[in-house]
């Protein structure tokens, strides 16, 4: 295959899916770790994809670009899956956790519904849509008021005085980016407040980004990367933090 002809296959990867994984690249297209990296150069000079640690991603429209929960749930459900599969084992039965808005957390949800005796806050409709649906009868689900964004979280004023009073064992927060400088970040102001209220509601703060996430900017940060207790990603992340587990995706 020609350079320009991998290049075209990549960038249908990228548009697709909305980001791609040298590791994959490697192994799909039959080339070395270095073409890949030089074809994914091409493309970012000519500003098709944005190289991130490990990978690329589509070029976003901007910071406060927030792409609704829909086309979200299409990307990266792979790697969705299997950082799903590593958090759940970090829930143990009888305890109290919060669930925070986003297609990665869903996934989680849908892990945890035969843990018994679990309580689970939540400032997102579709995961308290999954412990409605799918849940056991000894779970309490906590859902909390606000006003409903693009992605499907309930954020605002409404949605910080109902998580004010409360404490959790565990928040398994998924983010839209997160970078060296910016930390933690989102496309919207409010839900950045809202998942600042959860966080101050954890004991623990559990974070999970796919490769995607790093160096993806949103107009708001959350908090600093030191502040993230446990981070499950599928790449070793480029900076150092308190603790993280590295996901496999072989296989």
């Amino acid at each position: 295959m020609l350079a320009p002809q991998r290049q075209q296959a990549i960038l249908a990867q990228v548009r697709r899916s909305g980001g791609v994984r040298v590791a994959d690249l490697v192994a799909e297209l039959g080339v070395s770790d270095m073409t890949i990296r030089r074809d994914l150069e091409v493309l970012a000079e000519r500003g098709l994809v944005v190289k991130v640690h490990g990978g690329a991603t589509a070029p976003p429209s901007g910071v406060a670009d927030e792409p609704g929960f829909a086309a979200k749930a299409e990307r990266q459900r792979t790697e969705k899956a299997k950082l799903a599969e590593a958090a759940a084992a970090h829930v143990a039965p009888g305890s109290a956790i919060a669930l925070s808005a986003g297609t990665t957390t869903v996934r989680l949800a849908q892990r945890l519904v035969e843990i018994p005796g679990l309580t689970v806050v939540t400032n997102s409709i579709p995961v308290a849509d999954v412990f409605y649906r799918s849940g056991r009868p000894d779970q309490t689900v906590v859902l909390t008021g606000g006003t409903r964004t693009p992605s499907d979280a309930l954020v605002g004023p409404i949605a910080v005085a109902s998580l004010r009073d409360l404490h959790v064992d565990q928040l398994f927060l998924g983010v839209h980016g997160l970078s060296v400088e910016a930390g933690l970040t989102t496309p919207n102001l409010l839900e950045a407040e809202t998942n600042r209220a959860l966080i101050a509601a954890t004991r623990r703060l559990v974070v999970l980004a796919d490769h995607t996430k790093w160096e993806t900017l949103g107009i708001a940060s959350i908090v600093p990367l030191s502040a993230v207790d446990l981070l499950i990603t599928d790449v070793e992340p480029p900076v150092d933090v308190s603790e993280f587990t590295v996901v496999e995706m072989t296989g």
